[in-house]
């Protein structure tokens, strides 16, 4: 069988277990439950829950002179992890600068010190059979690292195609699809019927000259609402599902699932394959917004509302690339700067992509 790996702490975990209902304490980053010989310690129980924590204990038990049996002792009691190293280049002093371009990790040292994920490896099986507590994992994954190349999730190639996707694939897929959705609404604004899509999917494009201009007109009205809906989604889902990180399960499937779907992208934020959304997430994320609206809205404006969310999520995908890859006009390099600041900065504050306007609403604004 093979063996387990030790489970990796970070400091906040510990400065959490300095009481005598726990107390743990750390010996050359091994950290050792004490709780059960609080009572039992010569000096008094004062002694340990002062040298509580993330800090090492071995220079107050040397100043105290500690015999070797009472090492042995520690040694005995409850092993609950190793301490992470877990280095920090997040910070709030960062500034974004128009020529910003960090330098690549080191590969070897990083994964030496930080003992988290091994970039010469692919790094879903890491994370499936990772053994990091969960605050460990939120610290690390959140300290962005830097390849030339990029980095490989999956072994087999067949998997990792799925992974990987060029900024121009958005347009090309979900433009067409987009336009196609909302020349079905518009028809069918203009009362003209339609068999179901699975049955005949072709329309008759012919009829558009002769829809009333009203048609037109609602058509443009939900198109438009569709894009003010998803400037909503695209705040909701990026605070609320990719970053659900304290609201996470303390386990590795939990954590594996984030890392795929989020965490990759805050821990290697440059990376030009992994900055647009995989066709296939995608349509998981949009599938029930899409069957929302046809329940709530008559299938004329549910289509057009679609298409005005899918072009906007086109502008917004396309945007996050060039957020972190170009030079832009003005407007749009104050949102590189912003959403720059997102990942090294604060990565709890400035949800916004595309404009600032739900942080203002939801009081999440980022000041930069």
């Amino acid at each position: 069988m093979a063996k387990a790996r030790v489970r990796i702490l970070a400091r906040e975990e510990l400065a959490q277990h300095r009481s005598e209902e726990s107390c743990w304490v750390v010996l050359d980053r091994n950290v050792y439950d004490v709780t059960s010989f609080l009572k039992a310690h010569p000096g008094g129980d004062g002694y340990i829950l002062g040298a509580a924590g993330p800090d090492d204990i071995r220079s107050t038990m040397e100043e105290y002179k500690h015999t070797p049996k009472a090492y042995d002792l520690l040694q005995s009691l409850p092993f609950k992890g190793h301490l992470g190293a877990g280095e920090v280049t997040v910070s709030d002093d960062w500034e974004a600068t128009d020529d910003f371009k960090p330098g690549e990790t080191d590969q070897v040292a990083d994964f030496e010190q930080n003992e988290f994920l091994d970039l010469r490896k692919p790094l879903a099986m890491q994370m499936w059979r990772n053994n990091f507590s969960k605050a460990y994992y939120l610290q690390q994954v959140h300290q962005p690292r830097h390849l030339a190349q990029t980095a490989r999730l999956f072994g087999p190639w067949y998997l990792e195609m799925f992974t990987r996707t060029t900024w121009y694939t958005i347009p090309l897929i979900w433009l067409p699809i987009a336009s196609y959705i909302f020349l079905r609404g518009t028809l069918q604004f203009g009362a003209i019927p339609l068999p179901p899509f699975r049955t005949s999917p072709a329309l008759p494009l012919s009829l558009l000259t002769a829809l009333p201009a009203s048609a037109y007109a609602k058509a443009a009205l939900s198109f438009v609402f569709g894009n003010f809906v998803w400037t909503l989604l695209e705040y909701i889902f990026h605070r609320f599902l990719f970053h659900l990180d304290y609201y996470l399960p303390d386990n590795n499937v939990f954590l594996t699932l984030h890392f795929l779907m989020h965490g990759i992208h805050h821990y290697m934020p440059m990376d030009p394959l992994r900055l647009v959304m995989p066709p296939t997430l995608f349509v998981a994320l949009s599938y029930p917004m899409t069957q929302l609206a046809h329940l709530l809205f008559p299938a004329s404006m549910a289509n057009c509302t679609i298409a005005g969310s899918f072009t906007f999520y086109v502008l917004y995908d396309c945007m996050h690339y060039a957020l972190h890859h170009t030079r832009l006009p003005a407007y749009v390099r104050e949102m590189k700067r912003y959403h720059l600041a997102h990942h090294y900065k604060n990565f709890e504050l400035g949800f916004g992509v595309t404009s600032k306007i739900w942080d203002y609403v939801f009081n999440t604004l980022l000041v930069v």
